[in-house]
């Protein structure tokens, strides 16, 4: 692998908006370079869920997870990476708008109020990536730079809905895992990205409701595509949505999941 090429790479893997906030840490994640199936729902379904006041922006601050809730992970109060608002997020596909959104860092349907941070996996440098890049071999080179790249970064967001509105854009998610099987492009912040599929996983079980999917993306450069990840999971009058991310695992091609640490911690602060 030409040791320009994992650069290019990092500046062209763009999935939804996670991936365009990640592409400006990808320098510093790498070595220097100066030299050289089915879903899970528990309790009532959504339609028999109760009516609720809506939270309002202040309140889920409080309420989403912060620095120190989830061992071993970063979580960064900082969304300015994400898109500001849904105006900056465009599909091509009407009804795939509420997997854009969860994909974006936004709330999905028209929220009273909604707050959003990211959770990054810390990890140890392995002895391969702390070497000089002059030391490595053109192998060794690639697997530390997919190594440093190979940690999980989540999107964590919180909103709220008037009314039976929580209920109701719960049930839209869902649709949208069904109706956008298969595939839509999502635009955000002016760049592209083709989805190819939309698949159905197993959710967590937390909360009241929840469901999951993955969505295949196309990748520049890249002769596989990848796979993000997606659950959006309803405590009450409020919905928590996660999106992950994994690049070193887009480049390779390994399995990963969202966090388990990070969906338990942030259903813990919403009980």
């Amino acid at each position: 692998m030409n040791r320009s090429s994992g650069a290019r790479l990092c500046a062209t893997v763009a999935v939804g908006a996670l991936s365009l906030a990640l592409v400006t840490g990808c320098a510093q994640s790498g070595p220097d370079d100066s030299e050289g199936s089915g879903s899970a729902s528990t309790a009532p379904a959504a339609s028999a869920a109760p009516a609720a006041k809506a939270r309002g922006a202040a309140e889920l601050k409080k309420l989403i997870i912060a620095q120190g809730d989830v061992e071993g992970y970063e979580v960064e109060a900082d969304d300015s990476r994400l898109p500001g608002s849904k105006d900056e997020v465009q599909v091509d596909k009407a009804e795939c708008e509420p997997l854009a959104h969860v994909m974006s860092g936004l709330a999905p349907g028209e929220s009273a109020g909604e707050a959003r941070t990211v959770a990054t996996e810390q990890k140890s440098p392995s002895d391969t990536a702390s070497a000089s890049v002059g030391e490595l071999s053109e192998g060794e080179f690639e697997d530390a730079f997919t190594d440093a790249l190979s940690i999980d970064m989540t999107v964590v967001g919180l909103s709220s809905y008037d009314g039976d509105g929580t209920a109701r854009t719960f049930d839209s998610v869902s649709d949208a895992i069904a109706g956008c099987a298969g595939g839509f492009t999502l635009t955000a912040q002016g760049a592209d990205q083709k989805i190819t599929k939309v698949a159905t996983e197993k959710a967590s079980g937390t909360g009241d409701e929840s469901v999951a999917f993955s969505a295949t993306v196309a990748m520049e450069d890249q002769e596989a595509p990848g796979t993000v990840h997606g659950e959006v999971v309803r405590h009450g009058g409020t919905l928590a949505t996660y999106y992950t991310i994994n690049m070193g695992a887009l480049i390779s091609g390994e399995a990963y999941d969202i966090p388990a640490a990070v969906i338990d911690a942030q259903a813990a602060g919403l009980k």
